[in-house]
């Protein structure tokens, strides 16, 4: 198991990042990092002996952060931003249909599974609505939920 970023490099956050309880300081669910946001590798560790973890510094933010390898790219990488992210609850603005049956209607809920911004037409999503999953662009859905903290960030974000 070797580190794909060492210490010191240039990392973007590819998802939001909100205090589970385990940041001090900050109220549980509190926006901590902003996915697109970047920082450098301080320091590559394990957890259960299975899983790297990057703690990685935000300078600008003054906040340090630990990482799962799948939550970073490189600086260099292309990054498009997204409204969405994976694990995120989502409802459908539109009716979906898939060969003219109609599988998903407005409002129906589902989860994010994951993002493929390197589409030509665009942000997509792998979207589970109940038992179905179904690639559906970005512009057909809408967050079931807006933080307190993204209300006012919502139009400059994205």
């Amino acid at each position: 198991m070797l580190p794909k970023y060492e210490f010191g490099a240039e990392v973007r956050i590819i998802r939001n990042v909100r205090n589970d309880g385990t940041y001090p300081g900050v109220p549980t669910g509190q926006l901590l990092i902003r996915r697109g946001s970047t920082g450098f590798v301080t320091n590559v560790g394990t957890f259960l002996q299975d899983q790297l973890i990057y703690t990685v510094n935000f300078i600008d933010q003054n906040k340090i952060v630990g990482f799962r390898e799948e939550e970073l790219i490189g600086i260099d990488d292309p990054w498009i931003p997204s409204k969405f992210e994976s694990r995120e609850k989502v409802r459908s603005k539109v009716t979906l249909t898939v060969r003219g049956e109609v599988r998903v209607t407005p409002g129906m809920e589902g989860e994010i599974l994951k993002v493929f911004r390197d589409e030509g037409s665009g942000v997509q999503y792998h979207v589970i609505f109940h038992d179905q999953v179904l690639q559906v662009p970005e512009a057909s859905l809408e967050a079931t939920k807006v933080y307190d903290d993204e209300k006012n960030e919502n139009a400059a974000a994205y």
